[in-house]
């Protein structure tokens, strides 16, 4: 039998908690803006920061690729670019998670990722300049947070980079279009096939409030939240760490795009070259299911159901009903392991065991499901006991993740933006 692991310290867990105050964020800021500062040999007023959040889907997993419905929430746990403008056209870069400074030129950009870090920025460019005339360049400096996989930490960097991109050429782009570009970084020159959950969220996201995005339409709505109890966000990382273009995530859109197209022509619509299940009606879909093989019937029910999900979780959530929503994150979570079928063990695991602790209203999967983490909603009261229970349980099956994995809480916040000149000093 596994040897039993102690839990988090209390000391170490409010250590973590306190990191991620507005006040800790604003020196982090200030921070970075003099390290640019003195890098680039700039003043420091000439040095800007963007803020990019990371996010959370609570309801919606596994459908933006199928123009289905999804929602989200911005944290308080980012992304920060520093960054100030050059004279010529090239981006040079150092990351405070990654070696080695990188040097991206604009008038030679490589045509596909390298599968480095700087792909985020390569890519941020190359979508821009397909629209935007570029006449200069940044040095920056980024600072992210480790284990946030399943955060959609790709998607902060994109927006990033987009939006230092854009102040540093006084380009002024829309949050509707750089939803666009960056599902341009993310699609043509990253290759991941997924839709505009991850880019809407971290834009688009308001403190206090649930995005909900029609992935279609593109059209996008603030929930607020209807109660008046508190909630906090739990994160358990699983410590697995794979890049999604390197996971069965792109396998999954083509097994849905194949059943939207079967389902599409027993109907008599004429297939287009892309058929999504978004194009198919639930009823279609209860008529014409026993066509499909059972992979991609499965993977049809999760897309329906999640729709139905999605839509009565937002009037529970206008409502302030946060047991009745957190039921159906638990829902979410089971279909993406029975109908989806994504995840592994590791994740099976996080996802139980966070689902079951006291004070976690609901859980599931967070990211593309393959890899990264399991996300909860919780009663704040009861962050220290859902540390302790939820990493002892994970680390008493999986003990190779021995100091990989961690628990973490998170708050919803505002979404992507340049933090003030002063914000930071």
């Amino acid at each position: 039998m596994p040897k039993r692991r102690r839990p988090v310290p209390l000391a170490r867990f409010r250590e973590m908690r306190e990191q991620e105050q507005p006040a800790k964020e604003r020196e982090r800021a200030a921070e970075l803006r003099a390290e640019l500062a003195a890098w680039a040999k700039v003043p420091l007023e000439q040095v800007q920061i963007v803020r990019s959040p990371y996010r959370i889907c609570p309801l919606g997993a596994h459908v933006d690729h199928q123009l289905g419905e999804v929602t989200g929430m911005a944290l308080d746990k980012a992304l920060l670019l520093a960054f100030t403008r050059r004279g010529d056209r090239h981006l040079v870069l150092k990351s405070h998670q990654f070696p080695a400074v990188k040097a991206v030129p604009l008038d030679a950009l490589p045509a596909e990722a390298e599968g480095d870090w700087a792909d985020y920025a390569r890519g941020a460019s190359f979508a821009l300049q397909r629209r935007r005339p570029l006449q200069h360049g940044i040095t920056g400096i980024v600072d992210g947070h480790d284990n946030v996989g399943g955060l959609s930490s790709s998607a902060a960097a994109g927006v990033a980079y987009l939006l230092a991109l854009e102040a540093a050429n006084e380009v002024d782009v829309s949050p509707a279009e750089n939803i666009e570009l960056d599902q341009v970084v993310e699609n043509d020159y990253i290759g991941v096939n997924n839709g505009i959950l991850d880019q809407s969220t971290i834009l688009l996201s308001r403190a206090g409030h649930l995005t909900h995005v029609d992935c279609e339409s593109g059209e996008a709505q603030l929930i607020p939240f209807g109660g008046t109890e508190e909630f906090s966000v739990a994160v358990l990382f699983s410590g697995l760490r794979v890049r999604l273009p390197d996971t069965d995530y792109n396998k999954r859109v083509r097994e849905c795009d194949e059943a939207a197209a079967v389902l599409l022509e027993a109907t008599g619509v004429q297939v287009h070259p892309d058929p999504k299940l978004g194009d198919v009606s639930p009823e279609a879909f209860e008529e014409h299911a026993h066509l499909l093989p059972e992979d991609w019937r499965r993977r049809a029910e999760h897309f329906f159901a999640e729709q139905d999900r999605v839509r009565r979780g937002v009037e529970l959530w206008k409502q302030g009903d946060l047991e009745g929503f957190g039921q159906l994150v638990n829902e979410s979570g089971r279909s993406s392991i029975e109908n989806y079928e994504c995840g592994n063990a590791y994740l099976r695991t996080a996802y139980e065991v966070l689902r079951d602790c006291p004070g976690v209203y609901g859980a599931r999967f967070s990211g593309g499901g393959f890899r990264g983490c399991c996300i909860g909603l919780a009663r704040p009261e009861c962050e220290e006991e859902i540390a302790h229970a939820a990493l002892s349980a994970y680390l008493e099956a999986h003990p190779d993740m021995e100091g990989e994995a961690e628990v973490y809480f998170c708050r919803p916040a505002e979404g992507a933006g340049l933090l003030e000149q002063d914000a930071g000093r």
